[in-house]
């Protein structure tokens, strides 16, 4: 009986685990291939796209095995600068065969926050879609500090991810609610693990 009960635990994680399909970015063009996820995870599809105002800069799109805090969508809207994340993730065996869908065209919401123009921050910029948190940081731009202010989706903020942040960033970025709230000295919570070294990649490679 003993031996069974240690086999259930040893084997129960690998039976409930799923096979996604996986397929990273890299030099060359990625190719499905079926993966052995670890257990508590989904599959999932993933785009990341960048817009210099209304231009689309690049497109990221990958497929992966995911935690379920990971499968989230909203963008984070700088004014001169837009990333927009779409996610699609699922529960059964090669589900994440198809791509991450379009993200929506957006409107403005109604939200406010500051933007900067160079050295000023006191623009407005109208926030779009689902895009309710301000957000800021100081970003290293080629060894100069430059401010960012801008539109965040709720979606996309977290009390976690500070230091995986600072590193993509090179400085940390924080989300708050409410209008205008993102003048000096505003700084509530930081944003996802997950996106944030997929936006420096995107905006700041």
């Amino acid at each position: 009986m003993l031996l069974l009960l240690i086999f259930g635990i040893v084997l129960l994680p690998k039976a409930f685990a799923l096979k996604c399909y996986e397929c990273l970015p890299g030099l060359s063009a990625c190719t499905d291939t079926p993966k052995d996820c670890p257990s508590s995870t989904h599959c999932s599809a993933m785009r990341v796209i960048s817009y210099a105002g209304s231009s689309k800069l690049s497109e990221l799109s990958m497929k992966t095995c995911a935690l379920a805090e990971q499968c989230v969508e909203g963008s984070i809207n700088f004014g001169v600068s837009k990333t927009v994340l779409s996610t699609k993730c699922c529960t059964s065996e090669l589900c994440n065969k198809q791509p991450a869908p379009d993200p929506p065209k957006n409107n403005p919401n109604g939200k406010k926050c500051y933007r900067c123009d160079g050295k000023t921050c006191t623009g407005t910029l109208n926030c779009e879609g689902n895009e309710d948190y301000c957000v800021s940081s100081e970003v290293d731009v080629g060894g100069n500090k430059m401010t960012m202010k801008g539109c965040a989706s709720k979606s996309l903020c977290s009390s976690k991810g500070s230091a995986q942040i600072a590193e993509g960033l090179g400085s940390e970025l924080s989300c708050c609610q409410g209008n205008y709230c993102n003048s000096a000295g505003a700084a509530i919570a930081s944003l996802v693990i997950l996106v944030a070294p997929l936006i420096s990649l995107v905006l700041f490679s």
